[in-house]
């Protein structure tokens, strides 16, 4: 890859940066920029200028325009790119954005709070994905979410599942993907989120979960950069 490649990437919340993908995208030799919506930053119509479109998490619903206005461009520049074939990757947020742009659904999840360490389990699908057939199934990934999406948009496909059987990463095009765990995340952002109310050990606690994504990093980079680079390769 050559240093005129550059990506966009929209953050939706200070706590949720590129994380890895920072270092992943700067070694690869790309350039991102970043836009911060919840900052004021003006969100582009359109992907001209860029080879790819990535979209990350934060802490609002994808429904949350009203009190979040920049959600909207963001969806109206996501159905774009997907529409137009362009590389996409959404996480966490950015994942149910997608599901949301494309005609989708995203509500509180059935089955609660996902929250800590957790396995990438693929479908018949995944396994022969072109972005995730070379992830092994029972790889760990990191989650912390509340809303999953409980409807996904026609001509999506369910490429993986969480435990509770809600989708955790759906391919939304031929060049578009979303995940609703975090392949982005390091110990130390993960314990940027405990707040004051999640302190406990209790089970299915942040603090329960922290002492294993700890101890899983250097595996969560083995599993997640490869993959972040074929995704990268896409944008050449």
């Amino acid at each position: 890859m050559t240093e005129d490649i550059r990506l966009l990437a929209i953050q939706n919340d200070p706590t949720c940066p590129l994380g890895w993908l920072a270092e992943w995208f700067a070694d690869a030799g790309v350039t991102v920029d970043v836009r911060r919506g919840y900052a004021g930053d003006t969100i582009p119509a359109d992907l001209a200028g860029y080879r790819g479109l990535v979209v990350l998490g934060g802490d609002m619903n994808a429904n949350d325009d009203a009190d979040c206005p920049w959600l909207t461009p963001i969806k109206q520049l996501i159905a774009r790119t997907i529409s137009g074939e362009s590389p996409f990757l959404g996480i966490c947020l950015g994942h149910q954005l997608a599901a949301v742009a494309m005609g989708g659904k995203v509500t509180a999840n059935p089955a609660g709070r996902a929250l800590g360490l957790t396995h990438f389990l693929p479908t018949t699908a995944g396994v022969h994905d072109p972005l995730f057939s070379s992830v092994l199934s029972g790889s760990p990934a990191v989650q912390w979410n509340s809303d999953t999406v409980t409807e996904i948009p026609r001509g999506a496909e369910v490429v993986a599942v969480c435990a509770d059987g809600t989708p955790q990463a759906i391919r939304f095009g031929a060049r578009a993907w979303g995940v609703q765990f975090h392949p982005e995340v390091s110990a130390d952002i993960f314990r940027s989120w405990l707040d004051d109310d999640d302190t406990d050990a209790s089970p299915g606690s942040g603090a329960a979960a922290m002492p294993q994504i700890a101890a899983a990093e250097e595996a969560l980079r083995q599993v997640w950069q490869p993959w972040a680079r074929s995704w990268m390769a896409l944008c050449l």
